[in-house]
């Protein structure tokens, strides 16, 4: 696969995720986070599981359970927590230096350094998407705010986790976010029973909601997603992740209403030249200055080949 290719595929998952918030807010019901979680997480593993008709084996039991929880069973519910309780876009600010949170992941784990290109590139990107969603309204929530840490440093940890272990030997993508989804919509289950209570009557705006997050915005987006770190850097994949506060900001203008002011512009114009800038090769360093062939340079190479032949032509008849 192409990697201009594989980063586009890969980029489908922020984009989708990035209308959550409108699907949320107009087609589910309120003040359910959890269920949403579930239903988004759930159906969606259970589909792709059975369509890969693949279970874990060996320690991929326990690496499928991690994996899971990290990026669906604690990454849900602290991501939802930390968006009930922050003011302002505040939870989005602190998922945008996701980034960062992978490059320092990826030098402890996968020892990979990160360069100060990637370093300089994950922070422009965390300040386009501050000027975007952030608000000063509001005051900070403390269990707001470790949640919201927590939420991308759950999903950071996948991320790198993910590249670290990469896969079982014939086990496609679609298998491995079948288990991971499975595992973390049986990990919430609990959770959103205990703290929500029993499901909410659902009418047919409802279902066509949960549908189109459980198809669209989680089975098909996280296969894509974890295809697309098996064909990128674990740096790479995240630093696509300011897609998804920047589509929501997109479909919020078009589709509900609201203003965009010209610093959110600016915002929304420095955080997707910094993903964009991010999934750039970097040019490779000590390269040797090669310089294009001439007739000029194959010409003295050939009188050189001659003169050499013709010296040990010489030495061979002096033996």
């Amino acid at each position: 696969m192409k990697r201009s290719t594989a980063v586009l595929l890969t980029a489908y998952a922020p984009l989708t995720w990035g209308s959550t918030y409108a699907v949320t807010t107009e087609f589910l019901p309120a003040d359910r986070p959890l269920f949403t979680g579930l239903m988004r997480a759930l159906p969606a593993g259970l589909l792709l599981l059975l369509l890969a008709r693949r279970l874990p084996r060996g320690e991929w039991w326990w690496k499928s359970a991690v994996l899971g929880a990290l990026n669906i069973g604690a990454f849900f519910p602290l991501l939802f927590l930390s968006a009930y309780r922050l003011p302002g876009g505040m939870a989005a600010v602190v998922g945008s230096v996701g980034p960062l949170f992978v490059a320092g992941l990826s030098a402890l784990l996968l020892a990979d350094r990160p360069s100060p290109r990637t370093l300089l590139t994950g922070a422009a990107a965390a300040l386009g998407v501050s000027l975007v969603v952030l608000k000063a309204t509001g005051a900070l929530d403390a269990v707001g705010l470790l949640a919201a840490v927590g939420s991308t440093a759950s999903m950071s940890t996948g991320t790198v986790l993910t590249k670290r272990w990469g896969r079982p030997e014939g086990v496609g993508p679609l298998a491995l976010t079948a288990w991971q989804l499975t595992v973390g919509g049986l990990l919430i289950a609990p959770v959103a029973f205990l703290a929500e209570g029993a499901p909410p009557a659902l009418d047919g705006r409802n279902i066509a909601g949960y549908v189109y997050l459980s198809l669209a915005g989680t089975a098909l987006a996280y296969w894509l997603w974890f295809r697309g770190i098996g064909h990128l850097s674990a740096t790479q994949a995240s630093l696509l992740g300011p897609l998804s506060p920047l589509t929501a900001a997109v479909i919020g203008w078009a589709a509900l209403g609201q203003s965009l002011t010209a610093v959110q512009v600016a915002g929304m114009a420095i955080a997707f030249g910094a993903t964009v800038f991010g999934q750039l090769r970097p040019k490779p360093q000590g390269a040797a200055d090669v310089r294009p062939a001439t007739p000029e340079s194959f010409s003295s190479a050939s009188k050189t080949d001659r003169k050499v032949s013709m010296d040990l032509d010489v030495e061979e008849v002096r033996r």
